[in-house]
Formats: C-alpha cells, structure tokens, sequence
C-alpha cells in the first residue's frame, strides 16, 4: 500500500508539470524532424540525453556535425548548473545505488523546482523518485509523438522553442509564490544574474550561480 499511495502521489504532484512539458516536447520532436534528422532521434534523444535546453541546442550541433569536444564542452556549460542543484535535493531519502543513480540523472530543472517547494519536504524517497520518472516518461513521450507528427506541420513555423523559456517563467513564478513575501532571495538572484552579465557576459551562467550561492551561503551565516 504505502508504494501505491506514494506512485499515486507522485502522478498528482508530477501531472501539472508533465503536462507544461508536453508542448514542450512535442515543440522539440518537431524541431528534430524539420531539421532533418530522422524521427528516432527525438525519442532516443529524450530517453538518454534527457537535458531539455541543451537538447534544443544539440539539434543544432548535430546537424552542423559539430566535434564531439565542442558538444562535450557546450553540454557542460548548459548543465553547470545541475551541480547546484545537487546542494539542496533530496538525495538522502532514496534509497539504492540505482534509485540514486537515476535520481542524479533525472534531475532537470523541472524535478528540481518540484522538490524545492515547502510542501516537498515531507515526500518520501519513493514519491520523489516516481516523480522524476513520470516527467521523464511525458518528456520522452511526446517528443515522440511531436517527432511523428513533425511532418504535418509546414516549415517555417516560428516561436516552437519558446515553449521552453515559457515553462522556466512558469517555474520561476511557482518558485516566487513559495517565498511568501520574501524577497531576498530573488533579488540576490536578480543581482547576480546582472552582475555576470555585465562583468562576464561570455560565462554569464557559471558565474551568476556561483555568485547566488555565494551570497545565500553568506546569508546563511549572518542569520
């Protein structure tokens, strides 16, 4: 019973993002398509790379036959950022070497936003687990089924890709609510991001989350 209950409760608390996804993944399928790239790509790409921004990047890299060290490098990068969210997830309450080992590697962005929040703390390892699967099973899903029905839809459609930065804002929002008046803490992360922008544009996004834990470690020590 408790698996169940915990497989019930990670499919309600994954739906409304699984759901985000879906355009999302779709938008992608049909990206890969129009590019030129056989329709197996989208899935496989889901499945195994599983990285969503940097997946819109690699179509782009693929295509152009970029060096592996120059996809390599990219990929780092774009999922730097991963090593911080990695401070703060819930790692310790799954159990396993395999449970750990996917949960490392199904955490997105979207898996993250969803653990950070208050009513989070209380999941089991299990609930957060099922969770992290679902949003993989909407992701990979329907960049399939967008990568089969990529040929419906004319070239030259414009603003598919913005289905991600859409999903970040909406995130972003869901994030802003949880800090109940708090405002500290997105104008540390407003003040990095402009401080990297302005002093290190090349390296903006490295440097703006090394700037943010930088400064909440030292709000943690002053308070």
């Amino acid at each position: 019973m408790p698996r169940k209950s915990d497989l019930r409760s990670a499919f309600a608390d994954s739906a409304p993002v699984g759901l985000a996804l879906v355009p999302l993944g779709l938008a992608f399928g049909v990206l890969v398509v129009q590019a030129g790239l056989d329709w197996w790509w989208a899935g496989v790409s889901a499945a195994l790379v599983y990285a969503g921004s940097f997946e819109f990047l690699l179509i782009g890299m693929v295509t152009a036959a970029a060096p592996l060290t120059a996809i390599a490098a990219a990929a780092l990068m774009v999922n730097f950022r991963h090593v911080f969210y990695a401070l703060s997830f819930p790692l310790d309450r799954i159990r396993g070497r395999a449970g750990r080992a996917y949960a490392t590697f199904a955490l997105t962005d979207e898996a993250y936003a969803l653990t950070a929040s208050e009513r989070a703390r209380a999941w089991t390892g299990r609930r957060v687990l099922y969770s992290q699967l679902f949003m993989h099973l909407y992701w990979t899903g329907s960049a399939t089924v967008g990568a089969l029905l990529g040929g419906l839809i004319p070239e030259g459609v414009q603003g598919l890709d913005f289905a991600l930065t859409a999903l970040f804002t909406v995130l972003a929002l869901d994030a802003l609510r949880d800090l109940r008046g708090e405002v500290s803490t997105p104008v540390l992360a407003f003040a990095s991001a402009l401080a990297a922008w302005v002093l290190f544009p090349d390296q903006m996004l490295l440097v703006a989350f090394s700037l943010f834990t930088a400064g909440l470690l030292a709000h943690r020590l002053v308070l």
